[in-house]
């Protein structure tokens, strides 16, 4: 899993009929402190009702097209939480 910001929305009027009725998302992937990693933003389908600014987990591959209903949609990118807070002790040095 990943964290990731979601910082726009992608509309797609025609698209695969396993995606009808899903809602696309730009998704900037980000380290723990929430900064932008050096990484391209990716489309991601949200899974979860996530919004513009929120912080959120994806997953990519085979475990994007898990969190789908339709096992057989083309997804590659998948928000499957959203981040209320986070935690964590820098163990480095």
């Amino acid at each position: 899993m990943e964290m990731g910001i979601v910082a726009g929305r992608v509309t797609a009027t025609r698209k695969d009929d396993n995606l009808v009725g899903t809602k696309l998302l730009i998704t900037q992937p980000i380290d723990l402190n929430g900064a932008p990693l050096n990484a391209q933003p990716i489309i991601t389908v949200d899974t979860v009702g996530a919004g513009i600014g929120e912080k959120v987990i994806f997953v990519r591959g085979s475990m994007a097209s898990r969190s789908m209903s339709n096992k057989d949609s083309p997804v590659d990118a998948a928000i499957v939480g959203i981040i209320d807070s986070l935690e964590y002790e820098d163990l480095k040095g």
